[in-house]
């Protein structure tokens, strides 16, 4: 098959039902682990239809890794509650700190 130009590939393709579509306006997929995301920006994706299945190729154009760090309303009310600072700062403060609530009390007194 190396040396089949695409549009015999195609038909060969169609001929088998098998369908391939581009989908368009992608910006990112983002795929959720249960510690960390993995971004992928800028994909091109292709969806591939075969028996009724549907398949999707993705290759993007870059790709970046996000550790996710649970932070509890518990945790945010203690660090206002030491720090005098808004629900926003300390949330801000505990994701910067990776959860940890002394690292994040630190960081706001500390400036």
């Amino acid at each position: 098959m190396m040396g089949m130009n695409p549009r015999q590939m195609k038909k060969l393709m169609r001929q088998m039902g098998i369908k391939m579509e581009e989908m368009d306006g992608v910006k990112e997929v983002v795929i959720r682990l249960e510690n960390k995301e993995i971004v992928l920006k800028d994909p091109v994706i292709t969806i591939i239809t075969a028996q009724g299945e549907k398949s999707y190729q993705i290759v993007p154009g870059s790709e970046e890794v996000r550790a996710i760090v649970n932070i509890s309303e518990e945790d945010i009310k203690l660090v206002m509650e030491q720090t005098g600072v808004d629900y926003e700062t300390a949330r801000k403060a505990l994701i910067e700190a990776d959860g940890d609530l002394a690292e994040a009390i630190l960081k706001i007194t500390e400036g």
